[in-house]
């Protein structure tokens, strides 16, 4: 499968690096309004793939994305430190203004793949310009807090991530979800899981496993200036699943009608597969956490309502 990444940044270098080293597409092009810098990073790349899997990678323009499977955006500027994402929404709107026209026009079969902060609003602008069948705009969303929130909860307790089945949904920011009350360990509810092997989940450890997880992002920010490695990672996994059709459960963001609040982009658990997204699972909540959506639904819709396109 053919890749496309555009905006070759921290975000997007990260995400063609690991791309390339999972293997994940057969070829990818980095193109940047800053040709010298899609160039190096291609270049260097290339250097990396005696290492690992036989993928071709090169720096080029829109025209160079035809024919490609899956397009990432990840274009636009970058999150100042102390600035929420939503904040960021003005001035990276404009940006992408200018960039699907021409990757629509170019790769007009492609599935896009946002990444860009905010993320849900920026994969509601992307939806919007480029008019694409329901599935085909999706947005990295929370795929990273969740891996997050996998992590930690796996530190605690003594278990490799991939064998925990827990969730964030909702905004990727301030307002995200994480939903404690359906978290299983091979099968076994979390807490119970964690009570059996001798290192309960008090309330104290699901705060600082919700800061852990909530607070990521400024804190990575405030010691190095952004976050590219883990949502590098994420992009190639989902472009690994794009390949491959394997029909993997993962929460990204995308326009959902959400109930009696109406439509929003926001980040659900969603079945992936070739053509994008197969459905979307409505995960089970209590009461708490089901008010915790809505009002992160609702924070969602009124910075949406705010786009001018």
């Amino acid at each position: 499968m053919k890749v496309g990444i555009v905006g070759s940044g921290l975000v997007g270098s990260s995400a063609a690096y690991a791309t390339v080293m999972t293997g994940a597409a057969s070829e990818v092009v980095l193109i940047d309004l800053n040709h010298k810098l899609a160039q190096a990073h291609a270049e260097d790349i290339l250097h990396a793939t005696p290492f690992t899997e036989p993928v071709r990678i090169g720096a080029g323009d829109y025209g160079d994305l035809d024919g490609a499977g899956a397009v990432v955006l990840c274009c636009g500027v970058a999150q100042r430190p102390g600035e929420t994402r939503l904040q960021l929404l003005e001035r990276n709107a404009a940006v992408f203004r200018q960039v699907v026209g021409q990757v629509m026009t170019h790769a007009p079969e492609a599935v896009l793949i946002v990444a860009s902060n905010p993320v849900d609003i920026m994969t509601e602008v992307v939806s919007r310009l480029a008019q694409l069948p329901a599935g085909r705009v999706i947005g990295t969303g929370t795929i990273l807090d969740t891996a997050r929130f996998r992590t930690l909860v796996g530190e605690h307790i003594g278990v490799a991530p991939h064998s925990i089945h827990a969730y964030v949904v909702g905004e990727h920011g301030d307002s995200e979800v994480l939903v404690w009350s359906s978290a299983k360990v091979g099968g076994v509810p979390v807490e119970e899981f964690a009570d059996q092997v001798g290192h309960p989940i008090t309330a104290e450890v699901k705060r600082q496993i919700d800061d852990g997880v909530r607070r990521a992002a400024y804190r990575i920010i405030e010691g190095k200036g952004a976050t590219y490695h883990g949502i590098g990672a994420g992009i190639a996994m989902l472009l690994r699943v794009l390949r491959g059709d394997t029909r993997s459960v993962l929460t990204v963001s995308a326009p959902t009608e959400f109930g009696d609040l109406g439509p929003v982009s926001v980040s659900l658990p969603r079945v992936i597969g070739a053509e994008g997204i197969v459905a979307t699972l409505e995960p089970v909540l209590n009461a708490e956490e089901n008010a915790a959506i809505r009002r992160s639904v609702q924070i969602l819709q009124q910075a949406a309502a705010t786009i001018r396109l």
